[in-house]
């Protein structure tokens, strides 16, 4: 469209500034491209034919005359035109590229393709770049795949055109290839890891061009010990397919070999821990504690050690009674070694949380909490979450109005912040909580937006469980009676809560409610260690013909029990297997596919 405007403006200016004879001819040229965008190519052949010699309108007859004459099957006189026009151009690539596309048009790919290799075989290095630019525009790639190669065989370089391949083999999908380029680069020039990564990240999506690259990577580690970027892209590559512990490996041999100081193994550390990847968390921080005791990083390793033992006992049921107690050991044993201290407001919030949800210490509990929140030059935000906790407690106790006084005051402190915008949903969940949903939406819509995917996902998930189940058609009644058992589960009184569940699923038998009701009670078996019944609810939600929100959820969550609890990995690996066939959207896909691929024993060492 942009060469249609420009050329348009280039015939009214010549009708205006040439001679008369010169102004009819430029009139001639342009009712010759009317006809020839009206697909009248016989009238437009026939005046393109009369303006073909004109040196002065050339450029822009020789195109579209060609086009007229391959329109009309007329191969013959469009060899002619191309041929004469080589012998008047030689030099440029675009013209000989020309009859190779007369010859594919007349139906002789043979001849085309012979033609071809010989315009490649004859090439000289300055001309590689405009026969090859050719070839693209006329999108001939695998000719300009062959003229960039032959460019780097005449130059003997093994990086000659590699930006070029890199960018062809990417648009063209050719994984192995692009790998290949990507890591020849790499090597001669390690700074240009974050422009690989790119790359990769933008061409790489399915698991086998994954396992192509990790076997490559491994590779090109051992040949080439010294050169740092391939381990951090095999680092990159794990991350990438949410292998966390395989990426903690490599970065700690990359550690121990330069005595960087651990930084990267503490960020790994972290990533697991944020991604569950509980046991990685736990040996990366191990590591910094052991390899750095004199390091920047000791204290928060030592402090993220205990957190990342306490997620995976918290994470483990039924949760070890022992384990708890031994992890309020560790928490004091932090305090006698490093003080309490603004430093260490975080491991009083979690040893307070240890006592209210698992030891049922409350008021032991409350003096912590009271203790961080006042301790002096305290970070703010940890301060906030401590008030947040604090409330937390308060809810276990039967005390709501003390609940939301402590989460309003952090709202308020610390608006339109991540912690700000958690007090506000643990204020939504605690109107939920009390059957007062039209409150709890107004909370839930603004938070929707939050900055936190976590956040606003888990508003999200609140906001459809009550929409769902609180229409215009709908009573509210059982959505009230959900929501109070709800609170009964955070308060830890399963039994009681199961005992309710069970009356909804006979009071409201069908309701939209069902679902969510399995679910919440495969949740408590699954917390009280009565895996099998766990296990016998979500079938309930994976088996119902209807298509329901949960059943992703319900597929994953029965893969991992059989996997992790009731050791059938048989089991495990067919749910998974599931899960990715007819869930391929889920959230759950790349941990399922990790976890499937590593039961089937396909998981590259």
């Amino acid at each position: 469209m942009q060469l249609k405007i420009y050329l348009s403006l280039i015939l009214s200016l010549l009708l205006l500034t040439v001679a008369p004879a010169a102004r009819a001819q430029a009139q001639e040229l342009e009712l010759a491209r009317e006809y020839f965008h009206k697909g009248d190519f016989a009238k437009a052949e026939g005046i393109y034919s009369k303006l073909i010699d004109n040196q002065r309108l050339f450029s822009m007859v020789y195109p579209e005359y060609l086009k007229t004459l391959l329109a009309q099957h007329n191969y013959k006189d469009a060899e002619k035109l191309v041929k004469k026009t080589i012998k008047r151009h030689p030099n440029s690539p675009f013209y000989a590229v020309d009859l190779g596309i007369v010859y594919q048009e007349a139906g002789d790919k043979a001849a085309a393709d012979k033609y071809y290799e010989k315009l490649i075989s004859q090439l000289k290095p300055e001309e590689v770049i405009a026969l090859a630019s050719a070839f693209m525009q006329n999108n001939l790639l695998d000719q300009a795949e062959k003229t960039f190669l032959k460019g780097r065989e005449l130059s003997n370089n093994p990086l000659e055109h590699n930006r070029q391949l890199i960018a062809l083999y990417a648009h063209r999908q050719k994984k192995n290839n692009l790998i290949t380029e990507v890591l020849t680069l790499l090597e001669s020039n390690e700074n240009e890891l974050p422009y690989v990564q790119n790359i990769l990240q933008n061409s790489l999506r399915d698991e086998e061009a994954f396992d192509a690259l990790e076997k490559e990577l491994i590779l090109k580690v051992q040949q080439h010990p010294d050169k740092l970027a391939f381990n951090e892209l095999l680092i990159w590559l794990y991350i990438q397919r949410k292998d966390f512990y395989s990426a903690l490996l490599q970065a700690r041999a990359v550690d121990k070999r330069t005595r960087s100081g651990g930084s990267r193994v503490m960020e790994l550390g972290a990533i697991s821990a944020k991604n569950k990847d509980y046991q990685g968390a736990i040996e990366a921080f191990e590591y910094i504690v052991k390899e750095y005791p004199e390091g920047p990083f000791y204290l928060s390793a030592r402090q993220r050690l205990i957190n990342a033992r306490e997620e995976q006992v918290e994470n483990t049921f039924p949760v070890d009674i022992t384990k708890i107690q031994a992890l309020i050991a560790d928490y004091e044993g932090l305090l006698a070694e490093v003080g309490r201290n603004a430093s260490t407001v975080e491991a009083l919030q979690h040893m307070a949380e240890l006592y209210a949800f698992y030891l049922d210490e409350k008021d032991k509990a409350i003096a912590l909490l009271q203790e961080a929140i006042a301790m002096p030059r305290a970070n703010p935000d940890l301060v906030a979450d401590s008030k947040l906790t604090l409330g937390d407690i308060y809810l276990l106790k039967g005390e709501p109005w003390e609940s939301t006084l402590l989460y309003s005051q952090v709202e308020k402190s610390h608006k339109d912040t991540p912690v700000g915008h958690e007090a506000k949903l643990r204020n939504a969940r605690l109107n939920y909580y009390k059957g007062d949903f039209e409150l709890a939406q107004a909370h839930l819509d603004i938070l929707k937006l939050a900055t936190s995917r976590e956040i606003a996902n888990d508003a999200m998930d609140l906001s459809l469980l009550i929409t769902d189940n609180t229409g215009l058609d709908t009573s509210s009644t059982a959505m009230e009676e959900y929501a109070a058992i709800d609170l009964l589960v955070f308060q830890n009184k399963l039994p009681e809560a199961l005992k309710q569940l069970d009356g909804m699923l006979q009071k409201y038998r069908g309701h939209s409610l069902t679902d969510e009701i399995y679910f919440q009670k495969a949740k408590i078996y699954e917390r009280m260690g009565n895996f099998e019944q766990a296990v016998t609810n979500l079938e309930k939600i994976v088996s119902s013909p209807k298509t329901d929100i949960l059943s992703d959820d319900a597929l994953y969550k029965m893969a991992f029990i059989y996997e992790e609890n009731l050791q059938d990995t048989g089991k495990a690996k067919q749910l998974y297997n599931d899960l990715l066939v007819k869930h391929p959207g889920s959230i759950y896909v790349a941990e399922a596919r990790k976890r499937f691929r590593k039961l089937r024993g396909d998981t590259v060492n």
